[in-house]
């Protein structure tokens, strides 16, 4: 725990999707809420079809959502979600042409209902 999942739009080439991946973990790492950095797990999905808007400008996304488990204080919550989306939005040179939305979400997964296992 935690669980990290990104979406980006196609169109964000120049995103190095390995790279975001790892800053995003060491955010989380850095923030002191989890016990060792073997617990963070994120994967990224590239979106292929999608639709900002209405408006045929040019557009895309990076949407992250973390799932945690229950109990931290939004206090916590907060400050993971304003680190994450710093991390995003520091990521390097955005397209100039482009108007990119950038997210974070998180959720709380149940705490008593969670279950895990590490093989090897």
């Amino acid at each position: 725990m935690p669980h990290l999942h990104l979406e980006y739009t196609a169109n964000l080439t120049g995103l190095a999707v390995e790279k975001a991946l790892l800053r995003l973990n060491n955010v989380l790492m850095a923030s002191g809420q989890f016990g060792s950095e073997f617990d963070i797990k994120s994967r990224a999905v590239k979106v292929e079809s999608f639709q900002v808007g209405t408006s045929f400008n040019p557009r895309g996304f990076i949407a992250v959502k973390l799932s945690l488990l229950s109990g931290r204080s939004p206090q916590v919550k907060k400050q993971l979600s304003e680190g994450l989306l710093a991390a995003l939005h520091d990521m390097g040179d955005w397209p100039a042409d482009m108007q990119v939305q950038l997210s974070v979400q998180l959720l709380d997964m149940d705490r008593e209902s969670y279950s895990k296992v590490v093989i090897g």
